[in-house]
C-alpha cells in the first residue's frame, strides 16, 4: 500500500500542472500521508491552494526486514519499485509536472537514507531531496550481517552503494538537498550532516537545519517537512520568492 495527498490545487475542475514529491518513511513505517497533509494545507492555504501532490510509498514492505533500499536477490527489487514502478504510476495516472527541477524525493530515517541514495544516483529524475534525519548509509545498525547476508563478504561492494560513495562520483549543479535533524539526537545528527556535507562537496545546493528539542519522532519529521517545503516552494513554482532580510 502507498499513500496519496492531493492538495486543493489538485481537486478542482481543471487543476494545474503540480510538482510531485515522492515520500518515505522509516523502519518500521507507515505509508499514511496524514503528516504531508498537516504541513502542507497549511502552506497550499498560504499559496493559493497550491501544494505538491505527494506519494508515500513504502520501500520497506515487511516491517521487520530492512530492504536497504537496493535491488537484491535476499530482499527483492526496493530500488527499482520506487524508481520505475512508483515513477511510472505517478506519470500515468498524476496530474504533474514532469520537470525533474519540480520533483523531489523525500525520506524520514530509512527513507531520509533511501532519498539521499536515490537523489545521487537518479537526479535526471528529481533534482530535489529532503532528507529528515537519515541514515549515513543502508544497513548500519547490521554491518557485519548486511556484508555477508547480501554482499557475500565483500565491503567493497557495500561501500560502494552508500550515498556519500555516490555522491563522490559526480557533481550536480542542479541539485539541492534539504537536510534537517534534531540538534538533540546523538545518532542521527552526525549521520545526517556527514552526507549533507558530501552533497556539498557534490555541489548540491545544500540547507541543513538543526531542529532544537525534537528527537528522533513525529516532532522532527513535521518540522523536517515543513522547513524542506518551505524552502521548496518557490523553486517549485508554488509561491513567490521571499526578499525578506
Amino acid at each position: 500500500p502507498a499513500g496519496l495527498y492531493l492538495p486543493p490545487a489538485a481537486l478542482v475542475k481543471d487543476p494545474p500542472l503540480l510538482p510531485l514529491v515522492i515520500m518515505m518513511m522509516g523502519q518500521p513505517g507507515n505509508p499514511d500521508p496524514a503528516f504531508q497533509a498537516q504541513v502542507l494545507n497549511v502552506l497550499a492555504a498560504r499559496n493559493h491552494g497550491l501544494a505538491p501532490i505527494v506519494i508515500v510509498a513504502d520501500q520497506i514492505g515487511d516491517p521487520a526486514v530492512d530492504t536497504l533500499c537496493l535491488d537484491t536477490r535476499e530482499h527483492g527489487n526496493a530500488q527499482t519499485y520506487i524508481t520505475r514502478d512508483v515513477v511510472s504510476w505517478a506519470r500515468t495516472h498524476l496530474h504533474i509536472d514532469q520537470d525533474p527541477a519540480h520533483w523531489v524525493i523525500a525520506g524520514y530515517s530509512n527513507g531520509g537514507e533511501c532519498a539521499a541514495e536515490l537523489g545521487a544516483k537518479y537526479f535526471n529524475i528529481w533534482e530535489n531531496v529532503i532528507d529528515i534525519a537519515g541514515e549515513q548509509y543502508e544497513g548500519w545498525q547490521q554491518r557485519s550481517e548486511v556484508v555477508a547476508s547480501v554482499f557475500h563478504g565483500n565491503w567493497s561492494a557495500y561501500s560502494a552503494t552508500w550515498p556519500t560513495t555516490l555522491l563522490a562520483t559526480h557533481r550536480y549543479p542542479d541539485s539541492v538537498g534539504i537536510f534537517a535533524v534534531a540538534s538533540n539526537d546523538p545518532i542521527f545528527k552526525p549521520q545526517t550532516i556527514a552526507v549533507a556535507n558530501a552533497a556539498r562537496v557534490a555541489q548540491w545546493k545544500t540547507t541543513v537545519a538543526l531542529i532544537p528539542g525534537a528527537g528522533h519522532g513525529a516532532g522532527v519529521l513535521t518540522e523536517g517537512l515543513r522547513l524542506g517545503y518551505s524552502s521548496l516552494y518557490p523553486r517549485l513554482g508554488l509561491s513567490e520568492p521571499s526578499h525578506a532580510g
